[in-house]
This record gives C-alpha cells, sequence and structure tokens, in this order.
C-alpha cells in the first residue's frame, strides 16, 4: 500500500506533486510553499535542505528544475523514509535524496563536497515554550529540540562553498537571532521579504537569503500580502504570481 490511511493522508499541492503526510502532525503550508518560490535557481547546483519533513520544498524546487541535486536531510528515521516515498511518489530519484542525519553533524562527506545553496525551514519555537505537542516527532519538527537557529546557521555556513546562498523561512519575532547567527556563521543577510496575512494584519513570516563571504549590505524588498482581505481567501497579484 502507499500510505497508511489510519496515520497518513495523501494530497495533491503545487506544482502537480502529491505528498503523503501525517493526518495529525506537519502539513504542508504556506511557509513551505514561499521557501520554495523564495530560493533563486541554479540549475547546475548542488543544494541541501535542513530539516526536510515530508520533503515538499526539496519536491517543490526541484519540480521547478531550480537545482541539479538536493539533499533533503530529517533527524528523525520515520520523516527520512517518507521523504523517499515521496520522492518516489513524483519519480523525482536521483534529484532528490533523502538524509536521516542530525544537521550539527553534516559534513561534506554526506553530500559530496560544498553545495551551492541550503534552504531551511526551521524549527520555530525554543525548546521547552508553549504548549507541548501530543507526539515526539510534533515537538521535534516545532521546537528546537535538536539544534538552535544559531545550529542550522552553522551546519548551513559549513556546508557551503564561498559565495553560495542560505535562504530561510522563520518568524518576524525572532528576526534579530536569525540574523545574528547568520553573521556569526560567516553568511551576511542580503534580501529580507516580510510576509503579511493582509495588509490589516501583523507580519506572520520572514525569507531571508543569506551569502557566504558577502560584504554587508541588506535589500529590503516590499512587503508580501498573501490576502486581498481578511473577509476572503482571495489571493493578492503578488502572491498569485
Amino acid at each position: 500500500m502507499l500510505y497508511d490511511d489510519k496515520t497518513e493522508r495523501l494530497d495533491a499541492i503545487n506544482e502537480s506533486l502529491s505528498i503523503i503526510q501525517l493526518k495529525k502532525g506537519l502539513t504542508f503550508g504556506t511557509d513551505s510553499y514561499l521557501l520554495s518560490a523564495f530560493a533563486r535557481t541554479q540549475k547546475k547546483g548542488v543544494c541541501v535542505e535542513l530539516g526536510g519533513g515530508t520533503g515538499v520544498v526539496s519536491l517543490l524546487c526541484a519540480s521547478k528544475e531550480k537545482y541539479a541535486k538536493i539533499y533533503s536531510v530529517d533527524i528523525q528515521q520515520y520523516f527520512a523514509g517518507l521523504i523517499g516515498r515521496n520522492v518516489r511518489l513524483n519519480l523525482l530519484d536521483g534529484t532528490v535524496i533523502p538524509l536521516c542525519k542530525d544537521v550539527r553533524e553534516l559534513t561534506h562527506g554526506d553530500i559530496g563536497g560544498e553545495c551551492d545553496a541550503v534552504l531551511s525551514n526551521p524549527p520555530y519555537m525554543k525548546k521547552g515554550s508553549g504548549i507541548t505537542n501530543a507526539s515526539d516527532e510534533m515537538n521535534t519538527a516545532r521546537r528546537e529540540e535538536n539544534g538552535t537557529v544559531a545550529d542550522f546557521c552553522a551546519a548551513a555556513s559549513a556546508l557551503l562553498r564561498f559565495g553560495g546562498y542560505f535562504s530561510v523561512v522563520y518568524r518576524p519575532d525572532r528576526m534579530a537571532e536569525l540574523i545574528c547567527a547568520m553573521r556569526a556563521s560567516g553568511m551576511e543577510p542580503k534580501k529580507l521579504v516580510t510576509v503579511y496575512p493582509t495588509t490589516a494584519d501583523k507580519p506572520c513570516l520572514i525569507l531571508v537569503e543569506a551569502k557566504k563571504g558577502a560584504s554587508e549590505g541588506l535589500v529590503c524588498s516590499r512587503p508580501l500580502i498573501i490576502y486581498e482581505d481578511k473577509a476572503s481567501s482571495r489571493y493578492t497579484a503578488d502572491m498569485a504570481k
């Protein structure tokens, strides 16, 4: 059977992809799609995704042919296996490669050398914060149980070639932490997009691109507004694009 219908479900998503997801767990959301759209295309490049989950960001990038090869890394055996199943389901074998590994222990040997890009939708919450989730899988995915944002930045920098790019989707309230961690790891933030649900709301996400070894100079793009208004689910023209 393709998936366990008691605990999993099969969903069609953007770019004509289908993914297997846990019914009570991480599901495909706006943050993952925005990260895949935000990441710059390097058609001959090698990319690493830190904290792959279902593998959806890697799959979306592969479907758009953004990179020649993408390593999708997750510390949890279940999710590393799920990435592999979703890769086979979408006939992307050889383009997206699952790895079960702690991001803090990744080396060039795991990916065959330096890479050109790193992507991450890291855990947004600090360890022990908020209401604890019922499952260990969800706690690991949502909280910094196995590495802080500083650890993710250090891992990205260690894997990247000089001049390589690190793209992240993260929470606005932790922007200062993220930018400080990028700089401490030798990566300079170069591009920032702030995402708002509507013009009446506070920001819900940030997208940040950093470049390893770059000089100072951050470009703040115009805000991305997702919906036209609170009363409808109509995307703005920018979001639809």
